[in-house]
């Protein structure tokens, strides 16, 4: 392993292999020249996104620590995860599009005769260290090595929930490709992947994987490992099209303009997977809540509801303040409200987009009840729908 030093002269410590490597070389000098890095850091679309939270330490201590709401972020009873195979994940999906999440943000999608997976997390933590950290609230519905051969890893960004070194390591030992944001790739070489399987991009730059062509987008977030957080890697939301269909991985991302423009250039999409969980008021610029995860499906769909949303990034770990099964409930509402399809798969559960989709609030068997503090209202009618006709009405 790698040491970094201490403010101490002649000191160091082990620099933990899970905290990846910073860039360097002409990996730097790439980062150097991105049009995005300005002032030494990646910069976020729209403007200086909040990285950490806002308001009161003692405020937020007394959300996070209350005895009462930890209770409500765990659920009451075992989750309940499909008890998919190889078997049927070896079966071609009917419409040539099938998606399942595995939980948080990793989905395996078979688009047009490719196999894609995001983010796969099969670590039990998201964390550097196996004996502390945010642990798995249900377990990976199947082995990573009943997923069958697959033709590329696709990364968003690297922090731990995202980007995990065990899963990683697994994957090195076959012939996947990897597809990951500027500077990611220096981790995953650290992790044994080698460079000639690697393809690192920045935003609006493409690489083709057999028949699909996958896009890195613009994110509004941020990136970090280690113990400083340099913000000298890129985070990024992907587009990944086939022949004959198109998907939309948003990565973690707060609400921005640009989901609208990358709907122009790229969609409209078969299916969207956005993360709207693990959201708070402590951290509004880095994370979507259920309504704005359905406002920035519409967006990429041109204003209109069409294809499935999946919902990610909530269900597997206890990230933010809100209750478990919050973003499940207030998202089915949202999206109801303005007529868009929702697929709600237990994790594990095996879905085309294009057929019935998984519908039913699974996770009420084993949750607390869920509080409605706000509905949607539509202003203008769902065909002229945007930023300022979706509003939080203040309905209890």
């Amino acid at each position: 392993m790698a040491a970094f030093r201490s403010p101490s002269p002649g000191f160091s410590v082990p620099r933990p292999a899970a905290f990846g490597v910073d860039p360097s070389g002409e990996r730097m000098a790439r980062i150097r020249r991105s049009p995005h890095f300005r002032d030494g850091v990646f910069q976020n679309p729209g403007g200086t996104a909040r990285t950490r939270p806002s308001g009161s330490a003692a405020e937020f201590a007394k959300t996070y620590f209350d005895k009462e709401a930890r209770l409500r972020r765990s659920p009451r009873g075992t989750v309940p995860v499909h008890a998919t195979t190889l078997a049927d994940l070896a079966r071609p999906p009917a419409t040539g599009l099938r998606l399942t999440w595995m939980g948080h943000s990793s989905v395996l999608a078979e688009i047009d005769g490719q196999r894609v997976l995001f983010d796969p997390v099969w670590g039990e933590r998201c964390s550097p260290v196996p004996f502390a950290g945010p642990k798995r609230l249900h377990p990976v519905p199947l082995p990573l090595a009943a997923l069958g051969p697959v033709d590329v890893v696709v990364i968003s960004h690297d922090h731990y929930d995202h980007l995990d070194m065990p899963t990683i390591k697994a994957l090195a030992g076959t012939d996947t490709l990897f597809a990951v944001p500027l500077g990611v790739g220096g981790h995953l070489e650290h992790w044994g992947v080698s460079p000639d399987r690697l393809r690192e991009l920045d935003w609006h730059e493409s690489t083709r994987v057999g028949g699909l062509t996958l896009t890195a987008t613009p994110a509004r977030h941020f990136c970090g490992r280690g113990l400083r957080n340099t913000q000298h890697t890129l985070w990024a939301s992907w587009v990944v099209a086939g022949p004959e269909h198109r998907v939309y991985h948003s990565g973690d991302t707060g609400y921005f303009d640009g989901f609208r423009d990358i709907g122009a250039a790229h969609g409209p999409f078969d299916a969207t997977m956005i993360q709207l969980g693990a959201y708070a008021e402590f951290w509004p610029d880095i994370h979507m809540t259920p309504e704005e995860g359905v406002r920035a499906h519409l967006d990429l769909q041109g204003g209109r509801p069409h294809g499935a949303l999946l919902p990610i990034h909530w269900g597997t770990f206890n990230l933010a303040p809100h209750p478990w099964a919050e973003p499940g409930e207030w998202t089915k509402d949202a999206a109801e409200e303005v007529g868009q399809a929702v697929a709600f798969p237990c994790p594990g559960e095996p879905f085309e987009p294009a057929g019935e989709l998984p519908g039913q609030a699974w996770w009420r068997a084993v949750s607390g009840p869920i509080a409605r503090p706000w509905r949607l209202r539509i202003v203008e009618g769902v065909a002229g729908t945007s930023k300022g006709d979706l509003d939080l009405a203040g309905e209890r």
